[in-house]
């Protein structure tokens, strides 16, 4: 883990880079970058010299109304703002080999469409407890690794891989072909989460509160596994299931 950079190291805010031109020098320098924010509708030839830039790397572009980036900065962005990650995220094609090397069962954890930077934060704490591996979130649609998700993971954040990828089926694929297991935890199935066997090298997948699981990721899963509920309130928050489901792999792993 010695590639992290230490917590003493971290900002209270993201650090943001400003200006088309330095954006662009930023990406070749290979800094961390957690987002891009674009102003609606902007072009020019040094615009599309940074669309260009991004399309080799896994660094989110997101077109916005200049409202929301004279929020951000008073100085002369130029319609174009970065914001500099606080921490170095990981290749999941990288981790599974090590961890099989050091003579460990993965345990890897992956979130679909998870948003919230506190429920990121919060599930981040927990897979740190239990000994997750990774985890792996998907380019758009994934919570913004901030301050606050820093803060609610206790520091966890900077101790644990996170993978970034473009797309989950195929990173689901690579996991099945690597020897792991995927158990994705929902509500659609009447299997417990009681049933799968998280001795066997394992991939958990938790989807958004809101939206669940996608169908595509159901579909590739080989257990469907629900937490079972009995009162009047039908579900958990996310990150409460994540540890639900976690610990039952802890449980089964710390009785085998």
């Amino acid at each position: 883990m010695d590639n992290f950079r230490r917590p003493q190291r971290a900002k209270e805010n993201n650090e943001f880079v400003f200006g088309i031109r330095a954006v662009i020098e930023a990406v070749k320098a290979g800094r961390d970058i957690e987002t891009i924010y674009q102003q609606r509708g902007l072009g020019g030839e040094l615009f599309l010299e940074l669309k260009a830039l991004l399309k080799d790397t896994l660094i989110p572009l997101n077109a916005v109304p200049i409202e929301k980036l004279n929020r951000m900065s008073q100085k002369n962005h130029q319609g174009v703002i970065a914001v500099i990650s606080p921490i170095t995220y990981q290749n999941i094609e990288d981790i599974i080999p090590a961890v099989f090397e050091k003579g460990e069962v993965p345990l890897i954890l992956v979130l679909d469409s998870v948003t919230d930077v506190r429920n990121m934060g919060a599930m981040a704490r927990t897979a740190a407890c239990v000994g997750v591996h990774a985890i792996v979130v998907p380019l758009k649609n994934a919570a913004q690794i901030n301050a606050d998700a820093i803060k609610t993971s206790a520091g966890a954040l900077f101790n644990i891989p996170i993978c970034r990828h473009a797309n989950l089926h195929k990173i689901c694929l690579y996991l099945q072909e690597s020897g792991l297991q995927i158990v994705a935890c929902t509500e659609k199935t009447s299997d417990l989460i009681y049933a799968p066997d998280y001795t066997m090298p394992t991939a958990i997948v938790m989807g958004s509160e809101d939206e669940g699981i996608s169908n595509d990721l159901l579909r590739v899963a080989d257990h469907l596994a629900k937490i079972p509920m009995s009162g009047k309130i039908e579900s958990l928050n996310v990150s409460v299931s994540a540890g639900v489901i976690l610990y039952e792999a802890v449980r089964q792993r710390t009785l085998s």
